[in-house]
């Protein structure tokens, strides 16, 4: 039953920072394999802007507490996914590779942010 107790909703930004290390540590990484840099500017420039439209969504739902508000942060949030993968399709029909990295960066940095952001929901109190 832990899994359906409502828990306030944590701070985001140490989940926000774990990702961006995650995106800054793999530069040294493209470099040292001698990877393409503009796969890892894709996905660095991809991910900062998942973030700041992230951002720009939540202060539109903060202080709106109708089903409007929530709204607006549920189409958001799904458009920027769709925004992502179109975006990345369209890199991938002129050249796969750096779509590839790309999406490889954006992946593990999405990734490691979810996967803290999860960890600070549920091992916080519970609401009730």
């Amino acid at each position: 039953m832990a899994f359906l107790t409502p828990r306030p909703m944590h701070d985001r930004r140490m989940p926000v920072a774990l990702g961006a290390l995650v995106v800054v540590a793999a530069l040294p990484i493209f470099l040292i394999a001698d990877w393409r840099i503009e796969g890892w500017a894709l996905g660095a420039a991809l991910w900062a802007a998942a973030q700041a439209f992230g951002l720009i969504l939540n202060k539109a739902g903060i202080g709106s507490p109708t089903i409007r508000g929530s709204g607006i942060v549920a189409f958001g949030m799904f458009g920027r996914g769709i925004v992502l993968m179109m975006t990345l399709i369209v890199v991938a029909s002129f050249d796969p590779n750096l779509a590839l990295a790309a999406a490889l960066v954006y992946a593990v940095a999405f990734s490691a942010e979810l996967a803290l952001g999860i960890s600070m929901y549920f091992s916080g109190e519970s609401k009730q």
